[in-house]
């Protein structure tokens, strides 16, 4: 029985997220365009399932082809033919779903799908072969990323040659209307060999009996550990409505170490360890469940019903490449005195929301009926309005506008309307011939710029709307529009700045400085780098530059007021003192105007009309160098930084901080390219941020994933979620990771609903099923912690993950 058992569960994990990166990009669109089954496109738009990430990465876009569940508790399946045979890692999972018509997704691997047809009823099956699942999402489970140098493994010649996405749909009453639904996930695959493989081990309790009544019952499991070591990254608990708190722990000796501990009525997401945990070989893992029967009138049993109650811990770990195992269960307990010695916070109950314990489970209309918290009615303070900023940011992956034809991209900026604004350099470049050891322009035999420097473009499908700034400039650097919509744009070789008129073809409204002239009087620049114009004084604010060393205020018709600052010493920036002031942002809430201090690595605050010093902002992910900032209300300040130094290993990226705190609360990369040199960044108020790359010489578009609604996109089919990609979720994606491989229901393979139909006293109704969300991987008929093996020290830690 106990071999049944085992079997059983471990069915219930395996996060083999895997990232396939191709060698050959070209030649994996050439097959997969035999292949591909067309999409509908109210779903995609488009028939690119297969989207290019650069050499060595890819997107692999799998979605419902534009189906309509006709009854409750459908499950239908569609399959997608690996676009590679290489070996590769899944590093990334995106869901696309709600938990409105959508209760659970589960990703499989497989080799031969039970059918060929666009999509399928899950009855026959998902594979004819033994299937390995690879993701699964549940409950609004937000996008994630795993740690730098782990990934899942796929492909090559014992891995998954396709994937099967299963989508179970609960409560179809949202398809009254009949439209069609695309839900799916994407993945991020690359080639670039992993050096710690994740996997998932599962916690589980088989035969807990919750009697009717508010006693509280305990249900304890326990194994010894005896493989090679692990590190735990990651946890998940799960129960359903009886659950009260779960809690998981390493037990070295007599000595309990906290996992992780949670009520199972909140968000069921993956939460990251607070204080990474390794096991070795000999320890002890232990779990414990703690249950009420309270408005129970007949004994609950484990099972997969809305009416039955399960018990699982799910921890995420890696594990050195030569000695990983992807998947691990435990459904003992092999000690249960020992349990007499748990923490007493294993058996204290965490209080939760009664109207978010609803929208746990899916009671959408009963908690569309409950007034919001008592938190949300208040009135935030200032404090604690910049403090509720809980998203990431993601490239959108279609936007097209990475493909404009641009020349080196020096600044960006949004127009009153919204639109992308891009200052580019058209043919020019700027190289070590520009310039003389006095800052004068070496290449002016060369002309103005012939081309239109400055394009206005949709910022929805990049279409050009509007062009200028043709036989205007021989450097174009920085770039701002002010609340009139007016242009402010600088040109290192000229040492000027201009104010524009955006709607005539280059009519200059006001210029300062003298053309060619470098200089750093009231009269002079030398290679200004940007301009911010105060919104409600109209003055102007320069930042000069990269042979100057200071910030220049003039009034709103062009006369200099004041200047401050100086170039800093050899030893630690003071501040006040700057090394190429790169980029300005004004900060109206707070006073502030932030400085890019580019080559001290740092940011730099100010009063605008003072010029005191206020504030530093500096974090060692910077790296040497940030190039731009940019400020939107609501207490966030956006910037990117350079590429890191030789021997340095900080990564060029993007950077979302709490502006009232300082701290990153989110970094970011884009997926299609990489960035090069990050030369300017700007944001709207709906943290829509755009990139502009000057070596790279393109625009990224990132979108933040934080307040897609809860509802159905009738016109586009695809259901979306709402996310909260704070510190405590961002690994909930990964709840498909945690369960592992399971035969298909055509494959004759062991499903837990018989398992737990045979039990006594459980109703099986429904449950063959929602089997399918608790399962995990076939293997050997012991738990895979009995595995004796030798084990070895644990290997390094790996660099944290730029997400």
């Amino acid at each position: 029985m106990a071999g049944l058992v085992n079997n059983l569960l471990i069915l219930f994990l395996v996060l083999r997220n895997s990232c396939l990166g191709f060698r050959s990009p070209l030649s994996a669109f050439k097959r997969y365009k035999d292949n591909a089954r067309f999409f509908s496109n109210e779903c995609l738009g488009n028939n690119r399932p297969v989207i290019s990430l650069g050499p060595s990465d890819f997107a692999l876009d799998i979605r419902m082809p534009g189906v309509t569940p006709k009854q409750s508790d459908t499950y239908l399946c569609m399959s997608l033919r690996l676009p590679v045979d290489e070996e590769a890692y899944v590093v990334d999972f995106k869901p696309h779903a709600s938990m409105e018509t959508v209760h659970h997704m589960l990703l499989f691997g497989c080799n031969m799908p039970s059918s060929n047809e666009d999509y399928w009823d899950c009855d026959e099956g998902t594979c004819t072969d033994k299937s390995n699942i690879l993701y699964a999402w549940a409950r609004n489970a937000p996008p994630t990323r795993l740690p730098k140098g782990v990934g899942f493994k796929v492909g090559g010649e014992t891995g998954s040659k396709f994937f099967v996405l299963q989508v179970h749909y609960g409560d179809v009453s949202a398809f009254r209307d009949k439209h069609t639904d695309c839900s799916g996930v994407t993945l991020h695959l690359t080639h670039q060999k992993q050096p710690l493989i994740a996997g998932m081990y599962l916690m589980m309790s088989v035969n807990t009996i919750i009697p009717p009544g508010p006693k509280v019952v305990n249900a304890d499991i326990a194994c010894h550990y005896k493989r090679y070591p692990m590190h735990l990254f990651a946890y998940r608990v799960h129960t359903h409505r009886l659950g009260k708190v779960v809690s998981g722990y390493r037990v070295r000796g007599n000595e309990w170490t906290l996992i992780g501990r949670q009520s199972p009525q909140l968000p069921q997401a993956f939460y990251p360890v607070e204080h990474p945990v390794d096991v070795n070989y000999g320890d002890i893992l232990a779990a414990r469940c703690v249950f009420s029967g309270e408005g129970r009138t007949t004994d609950t049993h484990i099972g997969g019903t809305a009416s039955d109650e399960m018990c699982n811990f799910y921890i995420m770990y890696y594990m050195e490449a030569k000695h990983a195992s992807s998947y691990m269960t435990c459904t003992q307990n092999i000690k249960p005195d020992m349990f007499g010695s748990i923490p007493e916070e294993a058996n204290i109950p965490i209080p939760v929301k009664s109207d978010m314990s609803m929208m746990t489970h899916g009671h959408h209309e009963e908690a569309k009926n409950t007034d919001e918290t008592s938190l949300m009615k208040q009135p935030k303070r200032e404090e604690e309005e910049v403090l509720d900023q809980d998203f990431h940011l993601e490239e959108t992956v279609d936007w097209p506008g990475v493909n404009l034809k641009l020349g080196q991209v020096s600044g960006l900026a949004l127009d009153p309307n919204n639109n992308l604004v891009i200052f580019h350099r058209g043919d020019r470049v700027w190289d070590g011939n520009s310039f003389d050891s006095r800052f004068v322009y070496q290449q002016r035999g060369l002309g103005p710029i012939e081309l239109n420097t400055i394009l206005t473009v949709d910022p929805s499908n990049a279409a050009v709307l509007h062009s200028t700034g043709k036989n205007l400039f021989y450097l174009p650097h920085g770039l701002s529009i002010d609340k009139d919509g007016n242009y402010w744009v600088t040109d290192v070789a000229l040492h000027q700045v201009f104010k524009l008129d955006p709607h005539g073809q280059g009519s200059t409204l006001m210029t300062l400085g003298r053309a060619m002239q470098p200089g750093s009087d009231q009269n002079h620049f030398c290679q200004p780098t940007d301009v911010a114009v105060d919104p409600v004084t109209g003055n102007i604010y320069v930042s000069d530059g990269y042979c100057n060393s200071r910030i220049v205020q003039f009034s709103t018709n062009g006369m200099f007021i004041m200047q401050w600052g100086e170039e800093s010493s050899l030893d630690k920036p003071k501040p006040g003192q700057f090394s190429i002031p790169h980029s300005l942002t004004l900060v109206p809430e707070f006073g502030q105007l932030c400085v890019a201090d580019r080559e001290n690595g740092r940011i730099q605050c100010f009063r605008p009309d003072t010029g005191e010093f206020v504030r530093e902002i500096k974090h060692k992910l910077f790296g040497k160098e940030v190039f731009a900032v940019s400020y939107v209300p609501g207490g966030v300040l956006y910037a990117v930084n350079g590429m890191p130094y030789p021997g340095d290993t900080e990564l060029v990226q993007g950077f979302v901080m709490n502006f009232f705190s300082g701290e990153i609360i989110d970094t970011f990369i884009p997926v299609r390219k990489s960035f090069e040199m990050p030369h300017d960044i700007v944001a709207s108020e709906d943290r829509t941020v755009y990139v502009g790359d000057a070596h790279a010489r393109t625009v990224w578009k990132f979108a933040s994933t934080e307040k897609m609604e809860h509802r159905s996109v009738k016109k586009a089919g695809i259901e979306v979620q709402e996310i909260k990609d704070d510190a405590d979720n961002k690994l909930e994606t990964s709840s498909g990771r945690i369960f592992g491989r399971l035969k298909g229901k055509g494959s004759g393979g062991l499903n837990l609903g018989n398992f737990f139909a045979s039990r006594k006293g459980y109703s099986r109704k429904g449950f063959d099923r929602l089997s399918t969300e608790g399962s995990d991987q076939e293997k050997d008929e012991e738990d895979a912690t009995d595995s004796e093996e030798e084990y070895t020290p644990p290997p390094p830690a790996p660099v944290s993950s730029a997400s």
